[in-house]
């Protein structure tokens, strides 16, 4: 479309659109559209000026990531790679902004040109502006979102991705000069002794972690909604309360009283040796499996409450002509179950079924609260109940390996959305959309 634009732009015999070619705006000022000409001219004397005096130098500390190392003690103030990284992105983002502004400038004059709307019979900067706002309603409104989503959340992407391929990280931190190592970080994850170990194991536990979490907390929600929605159960207002209230204590206090439940001077262990019994260090660093299996059904206590809301939510819309033909046919209850409840909450759950696997697979809180800051033998700074997205916190905040945590943090990103992409698509959801409308 791009490319269209500009080839179209270049046969035009009008020496207006030949004059935007050349210089942004000033075809506009050339069909008397004073204000919009001035605006585009405007805005490319500010980039030139800022190419002029700081861009050009970004874009060249961007590839080399500074040349002069500071020295404190001798009071040398030398280049910061990490600064000269972020401002050579940043120079790259305004550049993608210029070009766009420039395509825009291009289909505004050539739109003028084929409307013959220039000189006395061009419009002014406020009629064109109310003209743009109803012919393109939805770009000016979701024009302030996507910048949002752009500087919140691409951007940092963008730049925790560059980290992974520099050496940034251990001994090599501002004032020491930064280097780019190309995927190097990405071999000592997967092939360093020790790293490559610990990320594995964590990786395998983080899988079944994801799946046994998912599965508990969505089967476990559904079959509550399933109880509480049966006809002999009285009050179920009252009944459905408990659940909510366990959702709406906050994730990290409902953590921590759990972690002192099951701490050496928690109720249970008191219990435990008013038995006569020794303390279980549930959640020490020798706890092994029974730290696992806590963390799944806390997971589950803070989780199924939702899964169940969400439940009810579609079970209140069922035809319950489905049942009774199914009843006279002589389906029992869990024929019934399978072939008519489950596929249709299934069915209408699916991409909130995935977005809670990807949420269970990067649970940071979980394991940081109940079990945070132990670091095992056979494990490079992480514990056996360590996630990625954990043993990713480690590596970066506690330790300063923030290649690495980089690299882990973008194969966290590709194996999540992968997985994420690959079932939606498979799923009937995606492919039989219409089934039960």
């Amino acid at each position: 479309m791009g490319n269209s634009l500009f080839v179209s732009a270049l046969k035009s015999r009008s020496p207006r659109v030949r004059a935007s070619l050349c210089v942004m705006g000033l075809g506009q000022l050339l069909s008397r559209q004073w204000v919009k000409g001035l605006a585009y001219l405007s805005a490319l004397a500010a980039f030139v000026a800022y190419m002029a005096l700081t861009g050009a130098r970004d874009i060249v500390g961007f590839f080399t990531l500074g040349t002069v190392e500071a020295d404190p003690w001798l009071g040398v103030a030398g280049d910061d790679s990490i600064i000269m990284l972020l401002r050579g992105l940043l120079c790259y983002v305004i550049i993608l902004a210029v070009v766009a502004l420039y395509r825009s400038n291009l289909r505004d004059i050539m739109e003028i040109e084929h409307n013959g709307a220039w000189g006395g019979n061009a419009p002014g900067f406020i009629s064109s502006v109310k003209g743009y706002m109803d012919r393109k309603f939805y770009i000016v409104a979701l024009a302030l979102p996507v910048a949002g989503v752009l500087v919140f959340n691409v951007i940092p992407i963008v730049f925790m991705i560059l980290i992974s391929f520099t050496n940034y990280g251990g001994d090599i931190v501002p004032p020491k000069l930064v280097d780019w190592t190309g995927f190097d970080s990405f071999r000592r994850v997967l092939s360093l002794s020790g790293i490559k170990e610990t990320f594995f194991r964590i990786l395998g536990w983080n899988v079944v972690w994801a799946l046994l979490s998912t599965a508990i907390n969505y089967f476990g929600g559904l079959a509550l909604a399933l109880l509480l929605n049966k006809k002999c159960v009285k009050r179920k207002k009252f009944w459905r309360m408990f659940p909510i209230l366990a959702y709406a204590v906050p994730g990290f206090i409902t953590l921590l009283a759990f972690k002192f439940l099951f701490s050496y001077g928690g109720p249970i262990n008191h219990y435990i040796t008013e038995a006569g019994h020794s303390a279980v260090g549930f959640l020490d660093i020798d706890a092994g499996i029974k730290a696992r299996i806590i963390g799944l059904g806390v997971n589950a206590w803070i989780s199924i409450p939702t899964s169940m809301l969400l439940a009810t939510g579609i079970l209140s819309n069922m035809n319950m002509n489905l049942y009774e033909a199914a009843s006279i046919d002589g389906a029992g209850p869990w024929q019934q179950f399978k072939k008519i409840t489950l596929p249709f909450v299934v069915f209408s759950t699916t991409p909130v079924l995935i977005t809670n696997f990807i949420g269970n697979f990067n649970n940071f809180g979980i394991f940081y609260f109940l079990r945070g800051g132990l670091y095992m033998d056979g494990y490079f700074l992480a514990s056996d109940t360590d996630l990625l997205i954990n043993w990713l916190y480690n590596l970066s905040i506690d330790n300063n390996y923030y290649s690495i945590g980089a690299a882990v943090s973008l194969i966290i990103f590709i194996i999540t959305s992968a997985v994420s992409l690959s079932v939606y698509i498979r799923s009937n959801a995606y492919r039989k959309e219409d089934t039960f409308r």
